[in-house]
This record gives C-alpha cells, sequence and structure tokens, in this order.
C-alpha cells in the first residue's frame, strides 16, 4: 500500500472510480427497480461509497469479509463483477446466488464474501466465526465485519465483542453509523449514540472516523488491518456516514427532513474527493471524461447481461433444499 499522505496519480483515481462504480451502478438499480426488472426488497447504498471503498483497499484477496443487506457496494469492490451482481438482482440463474438471493444475499465464496446477510446483526457472529477459525487453523487472514449502528442493540453484537477481544481473534468490525436504524434515529434508541465507546467497554481498540472522506477510512483501515494481522487482536472502527436514500424503496422516508438530506449531500463523499483531486492536479478533464465513460459502458453492459441471462428450470426449483451427495 503506498503512503496515503502522498497518494500518486493512479492510485488517486482507482479510489475514485471504484466509488464512481458502487454509484452508478446502484444508481442504475432504483432505475431498473422502478421499471420492476428488480424486485422483492433493494436497500441503497449511495452516500457510503467512501466506506466500501476505504476498507476494501486495505485487504488481501484471501481476507474475508461478511456484510449487511445493504451490501452492493461491498460486493463489487471485493472483486465481483458487476455481471453477476446484476443477474442476481434480476433473480437469473447466472447471478452470484443463482438468482436465488436477490438484493439482499450476495454471495461468493471465490472472493471470500460471506453475505450479504438480510438480518440485523446476522453477520457479526459469522464474523468471529470465522476469525476463530482462521486463528485455530493458523493462517494469516482477517475478517471485515461491516454493519448499521442499528446492529449494536442486538445481543449478538455484545456477545460477538466479548468474545472476539477474550480469544484476540483477526477481525476487524466496521460500523457504519448512517444515524438511523430504518426509521428510528440513533438519538432515540441508544443511551450512548458514540457506538465506538460501546466496543471500547470490552477492551477493544476503537475509534470513530469521518466515513464520508475516503482518504481518512483508508488510512484508518490499514492502521487497522495491518494491527490485527500482526495479532494484536481486533479492531473496532465507527465510520460516520449518510445514506442518501431511503431504507429501502419501501421507505416513505418520514422520519427525517429534505434539510438534514441536503446538508450531508454538500459532504458528498465523491464530489469532495474529486475536488481535493482537482486541488492536487491529479486529473484533469479528459481523464474524467474517460472513467466516467468507462463505468457508464460497464453498468450498460451489466443490465445487458442480466437482461439477456436464463431464468433457473422450473424443475430445478426444489434443487439446493437438501445437500447434494458429493461425488
Amino acid at each position: 500500500m503506498s503512503d496515503q499522505t502522498t497518494p500518486d496519480r493512479e492510485r488517486a483515481l482507482h479510489l475514485f472510480k471504484q466509488m464512481l462504480r458502487v454509484r452508478r451502478m446502484e444508481e442504475k438499480c432504483a432505475e431498473m427497480y422502478s421499471a420492476q426488472k428488480i424486485r422483492g426488497f433493494l436497500h441503497l447504498y449511495i452516500g457510503e461509497e467512501a466506506i466500501a471503498v476505504g476498507v476494501m483497499e486495505s485487504l488481501r484477496d484471501d481476507d474475508a469479509v461478511v456484510a449487511t443487506y445493504r451490501e452492493h457496494g461491498h460486493a463489487l469492490v471485493k472483486g465481483m463483477s458487476m455481471n453477476c451482481l446484476m443477474a442476481e438482482m434480476y433473480g437469473k440463474m447466472s447471478g452470484c446466488s443463482r438468482g436465488r438471493g436477490g438484493s439482499m444475499h450476495l454471495f461468493s465464496k471465490k472472493h471470500r464474501l460471506y453475505g450479504g446477510n438480510a438480518i440485523v446483526g446476522g453477520g457479526i457472529p459469522l464474523a468471529t466465526g470465522l476469525a476463530l477459525a482462521d486463528k485455530m487453523q493458523g493462517r494469516d487472514r482477517v475478517t471485515v465485519c461491516f454493519f448499521g449502528e442499528g446492529a449494536v442493540a442486538e445481543g449478538e453484537f455484545h456477545e460477538s465483542m466479548n468474545l472476539a477481544e477474550l480469544w484476540n481473534l483477526p477481525v476487524l468490525f466496521c460500523c457504519e453509523n448512517n444515524l438511523y436504524a430504518m426509521g428510528t434515529a440513533l438519538d432515540r434508541s441508544e443511551s450512548q449514540p458514540d457506538i465506538h465507546l460501546k466496543a471500547a467497554s470490552y477492551g477493544m481498540h476503537s475509534s470513530q472516523v469521518d466515513g464520508m472522506n475516503v482518504r481518512e477510512v483508508e488510512k484508518a483501515a490499514k492502521s487497522a488491518v495491518d494491527a490485527v494481522r500482526r495479532g494484536e487482536g481486533p479492531r473496532f472502527i465507527e465510520l460516520r456516514t449518510f445514506r442518501y436514500r431511503a431504507h429501502s424503496m419501501f421507505d416513505a422516508e418520514l422520519y427525517r427532513t429534505k434539510t438534514e438530506v441536503q446538508q450531508w449531500r454538500e459532504r458528498d463523499p465523491l464530489a469532495n474527493y474529486l475536488d481535493y483531486l482537482e486541488r492536487e492536479d491529479l486529473v484533469d478533464d479528459d481523464e474524467l471524461a474517460r472513467i466516467e465513460q468507462e463505468v457508464i459502458e460497464e453498468v450498460e453492459q451489466a443490465v445487458e447481461y442480466a437482461e439477456n441471462a436464463d431464468w433457473e428450470p422450473v424443475e430445478e426449483l426444489t434443487r439446493f433444499v437438501y445437500s447434494e451427495e458429493k461425488e
């Protein structure tokens, strides 16, 4: 990894392009949902892109990631193709979960992405277990667990914090604190709204970071991942962020004002990072246009791939209800 205080041009543009890929893919998902091409639930990540990109840049290919139902960005940045992600959201057989999981259940054994978990807080003990397995088998790997601030009210959050610290496990917990657990404001549900202090109460090293700034996220994540990999035990990062869109496509969003949303949009992670790139003379108009065109083409190709992909045959719908015999 490069020194974060002096980013080289290629690396700086890479971070911007990764965030743009997530943003444009999700905007297209919203469009396709309105066109009834994508069914079921759809939880968009727009506004939180700096977190997935900043954290994932610190990982190796063999590190594991466990995410929430708002996981499109995590899956894409972990290395999964946009084609298989879009096909999965369309419910097509060539999707990453054979079209059976949909938006909330993206999965890839190859990329070590263990969901896409639809149960609030459900991924936290899973990540703790993956880290325990790596430690017991002497594997030099890190597990990263993403979850929202609403998950800290679940019992498994506290059980996992306790055991991860007690057993000195190689896991990084990343709380994506977007201030609203569905429609409930954090300060209406938590006596201690500084989430990182909850992890600290278990003796875990924890910190709070601006989740709208990809450079700050990457710097904090790299420091934490390096410490975990050195065997210094679990780490916890609370990333303050904001989702621009409603909790899901079914949410009337009556719990917050347009003024609040607009105030956070002024801290947009892509726009502000682009300002930084221009100030540092790391991008010009031609490069910016090239990147935007490449991303647009990738999104269009993903939609075309999903449109033309096959549905699962009806006669296979009961397949995998029980485990199949291995030859």
